[in-house]
């Protein structure tokens, strides 16, 4: 396995970029894999290193970078204060012109496919997710949001408008309860997808907590290895 990092040029900065991917074989199709809100740390290495595994081009940045050089944020009062300030900068515009520019660097790699892409979001970007798909129908054929947050938001931005110009195939890993997507959420967005022809699935967990997929204390086994099954078959659907 190939695990490097390198910079990337975006219209607002530079972009560090965790790459995972076989060392033979390639090339192999590109996922875009965004992480969640407490930032890139050895648990979502794990995970970019899991699905490249299976013969991917990995692509995990480090969506901060707006807010400075990359850092592994803790749990402290301090971290979990400026974790919400960095959150903040990442809307679900300037995350399309993030997914452009990481393509391009991915266009430049012999490792990167040049055909069709995946993007995996998880809570703060799983909505994230669905609006690079939105934004980048041409390339996107795959899209999955685990454990999302903020799906259905205010602006015109919202993850769950303007999805007729989806062409990717959607999953969706709800948790139920899980006050960042509650349930009047979950079905206002499936209304969306149902309204806009988007072929989607939607797991909803009840038993797992908000943030089961990653090692961690809100780990849950059987709804992350179910996750891992969904984006394998999703992928290898679509890719």
């Amino acid at each position: 396995m190939i695990e490097r990092e390198i910079t990337v040029t975006t219209p607002e900065g530079e972009l560090p970029t965790f790459l995972f991917h076989p060392e033979e074989g390639g090339p192999h199709p590109v996922v875009l894999y965004l992480m969640d809100a407490p930032g890139i740390r050895p648990a979502l290495r794990d995970m970019a290193s899991r699905l490249a595994s299976a013969g991917y081009y990995v692509m995990l940045p480090y969506l901060y970078y707006r807010g400075g050089p990359y850092q592994e944020l803790g749990m402290s009062d301090e971290d979990a204060h400026k974790r919400l300030e960095l959150m903040a900068q990442i809307t679900p515009t300037n995350i399309v012109s993030d997914a452009e520019a990481l393509l391009a660097a991915a266009a430049e790699d012999p490792a990167a496919g040049d055909g069709p892409v995946g993007v995996i979001g998880f809570c703060m970007s799983g909505g994230m997710a669905i609006s690079v798909a939105r934004a980048m129908p041409d390339r996107v054929a795959a899209a999955a949001s685990i454990h999302g947050a903020w799906l259905v938001r205010d602006g015109d931005d919202s993850p769950h408008l303007g999805l007729d110009a989806v062409e990717a195939e959607i999953h969706l890993a709800w948790c139920d309860p899980d006050p960042t997507a509650p349930p009047e959420q979950r079905e206002e967005l499936v209304a969306a997808l149902e309204e806009a022809g988007v072929t989607y699935t939607l797991d909803v967990e009840t038993d797992a907590q908000h943030g089961f997929a990653p090692e961690g204390p809100r780990h849950h086994r059987e709804a992350s290895e179910r996750h891992w099954e969904r984006v394998h078959s999703l992928l290898d659907r679509n890719l």
